[in-house]
């Protein structure tokens, strides 16, 4: 019998509580017992960045966090950072600049990229690349998804 313990967290603003097993991971809990399935699971080993989601305005990998680990925290996923029936404005960006191409990796670097933007300031290419250098992309090339984050950059700015 595996032993279920008590959880509680807020979860895309919403709290939630949950009797879940030690080792059920952040990301498998969200998928499965959540249903918010844009948290992806790629290698789960926490090297390509799929799982990304945001603990307390900070960007971790779900796939390597246990969910009891999460207890008493906020976590943001990709849904919490998408309107309801929108895309968001960085979202909005990846599809003009055909940032996404089989979209396995989108979810992640969208976390990512919005946590980076949060931080303020303009950055430049370089900058970006070297924000997003922990997601992996095996279609696009990144530019894309670099050129997308730097004009969403530029989008704030000017707001």
């Amino acid at each position: 019998m595996t032993e279920r313990l008590a959880i509680s967290l807020t979860i895309n603003g919403q709290s939630h509580g949950a009797r879940v097993p030690a080792r059920l991971t952040l990301a498998d809990f969200l998928r499965q017992e959540l249903g918010l399935t844009g948290t992806h699971l790629g290698c789960e080993h926490g090297v390509c960045g799929a799982c990304t989601v945001l603990l307390n305005g900070e960007p971790v990998r779900a796939c390597l966090m246990f969910a009891v680990q999460a207890d008493g925290q906020s976590i943001t996923t990709v849904e919490g950072l998408t309107p309801e029936g929108e895309l968001s404005s960085l979202q909005q960006r990846f599809c003009e600049h055909h940032a996404l191409q089989c979209g396995f990796c989108t979810s992640g670097m969208i976390v990512t990229a919005e946590a980076y933007l949060r931080k303020g300031g303009r950055p430049d290419p370089d900058a970006v690349r070297h924000a997003i250098s922990g997601n992996i992309c095996r279609c696009t090339g990144y530019q894309p998804i670099v050129e997308a984050i730097v004009d969403e950059a530029a989008r704030r700015g000017e707001s």
